[in-house]
């Protein structure tokens, strides 16, 4: 949605990392670097994420998944494509063990890659404690599917508030990293896939990027709700009740997912430009809520507004005062708790998470989950910062 920004301020380009959205073409280029003091006093900090909400206690499973009829679009040499997925679900109490956020080497290239010196807290971030638990045993019950799409070159465990919130009030949520399409995402061998598309995106533009994850999200589908799943609980998803939900590019890719997919039936773009246009006919009249940054208002970006005008179900409009391009995902929360806060987007970390949480949260229970949301139609006292559009 914005144009790229990778920080003005030494605290903030620690965390609050400033990827290319849909809208970006070119990167700024990198304007500073992590101090020795400011690494020092940082990675003495124990970073987790907020407590979600919801009743029920949260499992996490990771599945990896190859697509043999189709090649990598970035890297055709490498055979089919290959996707790794983080798998939220509703799960018992008491069982399963801690889970990791992600490798230190994950950690450490995502730094690496935005943060003169920023690699040295790789190890701080790589320990943030999650409230997610590995091997947990599932609850009973069938549930909706939501799956999540990253912004271009962060990987999954960005969106990993908002997965284990969406799962503690009953959903499997399924977190999805695109090969070669991060800075650094681990897959099995030993391997650690990093940016191919990232020059390919420069030299071509995004579209490519949200229409081969459709694609994607389509070959999930069919591997978590065909008739021979690759989910060892794939039998808790109700295949009847399924939604999307991207940051970024993630966004875009909703809303080509919906597009080529009826199964999708619920969509959520978080502050990314739509890349592959909403089609003329619009979605087959199924909901969508577009929640953004304060420069997503109307006129703002031409791509909100073109698709404002073709989508033809319920819709929703939302912008976040004093929010910023990373405001969904997990950043914010850890960078304000590590004492860097952007000023030029003073929402804190813990309010950023709690208004992501609850509208996205509200969008999937009134559309999955037939329960009204009256945050939903309307502006409320108790969230001043939200703001609803109707050009």
């Amino acid at each position: 949605m914005t144009t790229l920004r990778r920080g003005a301020a030494v605290g903030a380009l620690v965390l609050a990392l400033a990827v290319p959205s849909a809208a970006s073409a070119t990167a700024a280029p990198l304007s500073g670097s992590a101090t020795a003091e400011v690494v020092r006093e940082a990675a003495g900090v124990r970073l987790a994420l907020p407590a979600p909400t919801g009743r029920y206690a949260v499992g996490r499973d990771t599945l990896h998944l190859v697509d043999g009829s189709r090649p990598d679009p970035w890297v055709p040499s490498a055979g089919a494509r290959e996707l790794m997925l983080s798998l939220f679900y509703p799960a018992r109490p008491g069982t399963g063990r801690p889970a990791p956020y992600m490798s230190t080497e994950e950690a450490r290239l995502l730094l690496a890659d935005r943060v003169e010196g920023g690699e040295a807290l790789a190890g701080t971030v790589a320990a943030t404690r999650t409230a997610a638990r590995q091997d947990a045993r599932p609850a009973a019950g069938r549930y909706p599917l939501v799956v999540l799409s990253p912004g271009f070159t962060v990987p999954r465990q960005t969106l990993t508030h908002l997965a284990e919130e969406l799962a503690s009030r009953g959903y499997v949520v399924a977190a999805v990293d695109h090969a070669y399409e991060t800075v650094g995402t681990a897959f099995p061998g030993g391997r650690m896939l990093t940016c191919a598309a990232c020059p390919q995106v420069e030299a071509g533009g995004y579209r490519a990027v949200s229409d081969g994850r459709a694609a994607d999200v389509s070959f999930v589908l069919d591997r978590l709700t065909g008739r021979h799943p690759a989910w060892r609980y794939a039998r808790l998803i109700d295949p009847s009740r399924i939604g999307m939900a991207g940051h970024s590019i993630g966004g875009a890719a909703t809303a080509a997912a919906m597009a080529a997919d009826r199964r999708v039936g619920a969509g959520v773009n978080l502050d990314g430009s739509f890349a592959t246009p909403v089609p003329g006919g619009g979605l087959g009249g199924r909901p969508f809520l577009m929640l953004g940054a304060p420069r997503a208002v109307p006129g703002g970006d031409p791509s909100w507004d073109a698709a404002w005008q073709r989508l033809d179900g319920w819709k929703r409009w939302l912008t976040v005062d004093g929010s910023g391009h990373f405001t969904a995902t997990d950043l914010p929360v850890l960078g304000g708790r590590l004492g860097m806060i952007d000023p030029a987007e003073p929402l804190s970390g813990p309010r950023s998470a709690e208004i992501t949480r609850a509208y996205v949260g509200a969008f999937f229970d009134l559309h999955l989950g037939g329960l009204p949301q009256p945050i939903l139609d309307a502006p409320t006292p108790a969230d001043p910062e939200v703001r609803f559009h109707r050009p």
